[in-house]
């Protein structure tokens, strides 16, 4: 079984930068494909970034493209997501996820999914 622990939510203000950690534990293997996805009051869940587990090649939702970075450390069996230039419209949940095979945008592909942390940006 695998689980899956985000932390660095928080309250922010715009412009400002957060760090968010996913810490994995259980049969966690270095080559699974990891995820962070979102999702805000009233909306579905979407995809913002995702990193593969071999070359750790990271793929990133366009609207996060140039702020957000995804990046993993699979001694630590954790994968981050540092976000800077933060927006109003980044406020979410922020999830994250594991998945075997490649990483992909679509969260029904994902086995596993943390509890989620908060983020709020202010203006």
């Amino acid at each position: 079984q695998v689980q899956l622990v985000e932390s660095g939510g928080g309250s922010v203000q715009a412009g400002t930068s957060l760090k968010l950690s996913c810490a994995a534990s259980g049969s966690v293997f270095a080559w699974t494909a990891r995820g962070w996805f979102r999702q805000a009051p009233g909306e579905e869940r979407k995809f913002v970034a995702a990193i593969s587990g071999g070359s750790g090649t990271t793929y990133y939702a366009d609207s996060v493209k140039g702020r957000f970075t995804i990046s993993r450390d699979n001694a630590k069996n954790t994968v981050y997501l540092q976000m800077s230039s933060l927006k109003p419209e980044d406020t979410a949940v922020y999830y994250c996820a594991a998945k075997a095979g490649p990483p992909s945008s679509d969260a029904k592909e994902y086995s596993y999914w943390g509890q989620g942390t908060q983020v709020t940006v202010s203006s």
